[in-house]
This record gives structure tokens, sequence and C-alpha cells, in this order.
């Protein structure tokens, strides 16, 4: 696990523990290559954090997971809260 970097704002998801939260934060890391993405587990949610702008692609979340992900919709259920603004789209959620 990767600490945030200090000075920079971070946004992104804060999941619901699930039988695919584990699957939604590998699409995550994969979404946002070259960025420190930090996941603190508390248990019942996991936080995940990207400096400045995280995104997690339909596309992405269908590859790791297997099967098909309606958006927007389905990661909604999964989602308690987030950091961030959240702009949801078809192909598409981003945190920023």
């Amino acid at each position: 696990m990767d600490k945030p970097q200090t000075g920079v704002r971070q946004v992104g998801p804060i999941l619901r523990a699930s039988e695919i939260t584990s699957g939604i934060v590998e699409a995550i890391q994969l979404d946002n290559q070259g960025k420190t993405v930090t996941v603190i587990d508390q248990g019942g949610y996991v936080r995940v954090m990207v400096p400045e702008h995280c995104v997690v692609r339909r596309e992405t979340l269908e590859q790791v997971l297997g099967r098909s992900f309606r958006m927007p919709g389905e990661l909604e259920i999964y989602l308690s809260s987030f950091a961030g603004k959240i702009r949801t789209g078809s192909e598409a959620v981003e945190w920023f």
C-alpha cells in the first residue's frame, strides 16, 4: 500500500466491503497507472485515494470481473462515499 502524496488533493471512492470490492480496486489501479493509488482497508469499507484525478472505466471493470458491468448504476451500489467531485457516465466514472 502506497502512502498518499502530502500537500496534494486526494480524490476517489470509498467502497463498501463486498465480493467485488477487490475487483473494483484492481480496475482503478489499472486505469490510473503512473499515479500513486493509495488503498486503505478499514474492514467494512475500503478507501481509494488518487492525487487530483481518479478514473475507472466500464471496460476495465468488465475485464477484471469477467462479466458485464452497468454504468451508471452498478458502481453506485458499492459506493459508500467519495472524496472530491464525481462525474458519472456510461463508459467511466471520474473523481476530481
